[in-house]
């Protein structure tokens, strides 16, 4: 059977998100769909135009309805952040936004990646609402944040990113948290590297914490980024590769978590989130991580007495 991809929400970041799916030729067909038809309808056709540079894939507009068969189905569908706006702002606007999709998603039982602000909260909400099992509910969550503060980093130490690993867990927003205590440059521990200066720590979390707030007071949206990282995570799901990302799911016991979506580092594989890794955190990041998810909390409780 050939793989199927949705897309539902045709703005900035839904084209980017289907461009980068078409470069890496993850799936034989793309169905695209937008609340204003003729934006899907010129989506598709633009892209079919560039089917000689890609792996050939079919692609059309379509009903929400019909992407119940798809293995996967991107939600980027909501208003976007103004500048200034912090993403839980968004959310009285996109909540309304997320029933009504989930309601049209009756029998589907593919992957729902929620890319939607404030993504852990919809995340929340769209498992909530469809009621597929928390593992196939998947937020984007804190990946771009971490492939941020990669990028910062490497700014910094004239070092490739991709030797770099350190990750942001936490809400993807004002509250997220570096863990600058497991970071590490090709296995030396970030706080051990010759030329890192201990300064260096709160100057990369205030670049990584405001970058889409300056991206989007220059050009209106944050959108190539994401959609990279969007079609990755979906590459990575639908070949089984079992990586471990920081995504958000909803949780059920992790670091005391109970029925809230947030960022944490997450095996995933073609089932969804496989399972969470225990971490030792230290403690300072602990807090931070649970004070994070209060905030998440906060928001939802809100969102559900309204």
């Amino acid at each position: 059977m050939k793989t199927s991809i949705g897309i539902i929400g045709m703005g900035w970041v839904g084209s980017s998100v289907a461009i980068s799916i078409l470069q890496k030729g993850i799936c034989k067909e793309l169905l695209l769909n937008d609340v204003r038809k003729e934006i899907a309808e010129g989506e598709a056709m633009d892209l079919n135009h560039g089917t000689s540079f890609f792996p050939s894939a079919d692609i059309r507009a379509a009903e929400i309805e019909d992407m119940v068969n798809c293995s996967a189905i991107v939600v980027t569908a909501g208003r976007g952040g103004e500048p200034g706006e912090s993403r839980l702002q968004l959310l009285k606007d996109n909540i309304g936004i997320a029933r009504t999709i989930s309601d049209k998603l009756a029998g589907f039982k593919g992957i729902l990646i929620i890319v939607a602000n404030p993504v852990d909260v919809l995340t929340y909400f769209y498992q909530k609402y469809t009621g597929l099992s928390r593992s196939r509910v998947i937020g984007t969550g804190t990946l771009l944040d971490t492939a941020r503060l990669r990028e910062s980093i490497a700014n910094r130490l004239n070092i490739e990113p991709k030797t770099i690993h350190a990750q942001v867990v936490g809400e993807h927003g004002d509250s997220e948290v570096v863990l600058w205590s497991r970071a590490s440059i090709g296995g030396i521990p970030i706080r051990e590297w010759k030329e890192w200066e201990p300064q260096y720590e709160k100057e990369i979390e205030d670049e990584v914490r405001t970058a889409a707030f300056e991206i989007i007071k220059r050009k209106g949206a944050t959108n190539h980024a994401i959609g990279l990282v969007t079609a990755a995570l979906l590459k990575w799901i639908l070949r089984g590769e079992r990586r471990v990302v920081t995504v958000s799911s909803v949780h059920q016991g992790p670091y005391g978590f109970q029925e809230l979506a947030i960022s944490l580092p997450s095996v995933v594989s073609e089932n969804g989130v496989d399972h969470i890794p225990s971490l030792q955190l230290a403690k300072a990041e602990e807090a931070k991580l649970k004070k994070s998810g209060q905030i998440i909390r906060e928001a939802i409780v809100n969102a559900e007495t309204k």
